[in-house]
């Protein structure tokens, strides 16, 4: 059901939508459909989901990074970065926006969604940073949230992975994002006691504030 993003009136147009948990390539196609035919008046999505477990390799992604995907489905897809996972238990952020029209190039919004993390995960008592040779959010050595974006037409798609309380063994079989070794976290292990749509509508307004920064 659609979830009522609170965006000033001088920002383009935003809708959130929580999807549920969705088979990975269909959700895929849908994004590309989406960016591939919407036009200048287009409203720019954010669409909240889980997927079912799923490896996916970047388009740069070097296979030797994966490691031992066993009977976990595998994915080549058209976003930038390495090998990552994602399960249940996962939120899945996919931002499709028009960078051109909100003025903001693929740094901006990598910025945004690693900042909007952080400062919620700050209101929520946890420290986390994120790192210039690594994009993403990190708590301590430990990644939390991975980031894969694909732009097309100036226009935006593929997003964050935030992970909230899921099972994380399927990232002992990759290298994550290229990382031999990387520890991966996850909310529920730094005191954060949230649902991942509960995560999803605490985490939003962090997301929409900073996208209003970006607006015409």
């Amino acid at each position: 059901m659609p979830i009522e993003p609170q965006a000033r009136d001088a920002a383009p147009a935003l809708q959130v939508t929580n999807l549920g948990l969705r088979d990975y390539i269909p959700v895929w196609h849908d994004m590309q459909a989406f960016t591939q035919t919407r036009d200048a008046d287009a409203a720019d999505q954010v669409w909240l989901l889980q997927h079912p477990p799923v490896f996916t390799l970047g388009m740069n992604a070097r296979r030797e990074h994966l490691l031992a995907p066993g009977g976990i489905p595998v994915v080549d897809v058209d976003r930038g970065g390495q090998v990552t996972y994602h399960g249940p238990g996962q939120l899945l952020a996919y931002v499709l926006l028009d960078l051109r029209r909100r003025h903001m190039g693929v740094r901006g919004l990598v910025d945004v969604l690693e900042q909007s993390v952080i400062e919620w995960l700050r209101c929520n008592g946890v420290t986390a940073r994120s790192r210039a040779d690594a994009p993403g959010v990190y708590v301590e050595a430990a990644k939390l949230a991975a980031l894969g974006l694909r732009v097309r037409r100036g226009c935006s798609y593929h997003g964050l992975a935030l992970n909230v309380d899921m099972d994380l063994a399927p990232f002992a079989r990759i290298n994550p994002c290229g990382y031999e070794g990387m520890p991966v976290t996850q909310t529920s292990e730094l005191g954060i006691d949230m649902t991942v749509d509960e995560v999803a509508r605490q985490w939003l307004p962090y997301l929409v504030e900073r996208l209003e920064h970006f607006g015409n």
